[in-house]
């Protein structure tokens, strides 16, 4: 059995666990509440909402376009400082060079739409500095601070808040999306190719089109129970136990290599392989520039 087999057999199995599960919970919820879950239709978008890798040729236009990109800067932003920016990608030979940069994955080089959403506290800085915030420090006797781990955070935040804020409105006028974590490897690369200064980090890419049709329609992910992510007023670290029956839905009989279970899969597949490895690179690289001098 080959990968893409092994990958729709795991899904299957979980989704049928997961399902019988839900039907259960649902029951459970009175009628007229149900009834109310069920016709909200932002709730239906989000529950049915899935990453799309296959794209029609139907051009998104500019209209349609400018509505995302609008959405997505109604998002919540810390202070309303609104610490992002968003790189609109025009040229196809962008395109193709992220598509070979991001692990080599050719369907971003199709998406009819391709933002890249950015912490971006250099705005920010330079207004200081154009205020001339110098005068201040030196009246109250203060350095100069400079922006630090905290506003790398703080930024990302922002913008993954606007990019998903894009996704949802995409999503309510029938375009799918894919989320590309990999624009946070090569930060090398990717900080010359966007002509990214000191205080602006790559952190979500995101690919934008018209779904192509197909004979059945993909159903969404199965997702893990809500007892095992939702916790009230304290952390709840999972035992042995709870996590063995966590992610019973995602065992299977067999995996490809020496893993003898989904732990050692995804420990081989995702956590220890090259191109983790290289963001975990990357990552470090780009906070040291960051920093900068200023540690």
């Amino acid at each position: 059995m080959n990968e893409a087999s092994l990958q729709r057999t795991e899904m299957f199995e979980e989704r049928r666990h997961l399902d019988g599960m839900h039907a259960r919970k649902m029951r459970a919820i009175p009628g007229y509440f149900r009834r109310r879950i069920l016709v909200n239709e932002t709730i239906n978008l989000i529950q049915n909402r899935r990453s799309v890798r296959t794209f029609s040729d139907k051009p998104i236009d500019r209209e349609t376009t400018d509505t995302i990109l609008h959405a997505a800067m109604r998002a919540p932003t810390a202070g309303n400082m609104m610490l992002y920016s968003i790189i609109e990608v025009v040229e196809q030979d962008i395109k193709e060079k992220l598509a070979k940069s991001c692990d080599n994955q050719p369907f971003i080089a199709q998406a009819s739409l391709l933002l890249l959403f950015l912490a971006d506290y250099q705005r920010w800085f330079d207004f200081f500095i154009a205020s001339d915030v110098m005068a201040c420090c030196e009246a109250e006797g203060l350095p100069l601070r400079y922006p630090g781990e905290g506003d790398l955070l703080l930024a990302c935040c922002d913008a993954l808040i606007a990019a998903q804020t894009a996704v949802i409105a995409a999503e309510s006028l029938g375009i799918g999306s894919c989320y590309i974590g990999d624009i946070m490897e090569q930060y090398e690369y990717h900080k010359a190719l966007f002509d990214l200064p000191q205080y602006v980090f790559p952190v979500a890419l995101l690919c934008f089109g018209y779904p192509r049709e197909t004979a059945s329609s993909p159903q969404p992910s199965p997702r893990f129970a809500p007892s095992y992510i939702h916790f009230e007023n304290k952390y709840r670290r999972l035992d042995d136990d709870a996590l063995t029956e966590m992610f019973a839905p995602r065992e299977r009989r067999h995996y490809p290599g020496v893993a003898r279970n989904f732990g050692q899969y995804v420990y081989a597949r995702k956590f220890s392989a090259d191109f983790a490895v290289e963001m975990t690179r990357s990552v470090r690289k780009a906070l040291e520039t960051w920093i900068g001098e200023h540690a």
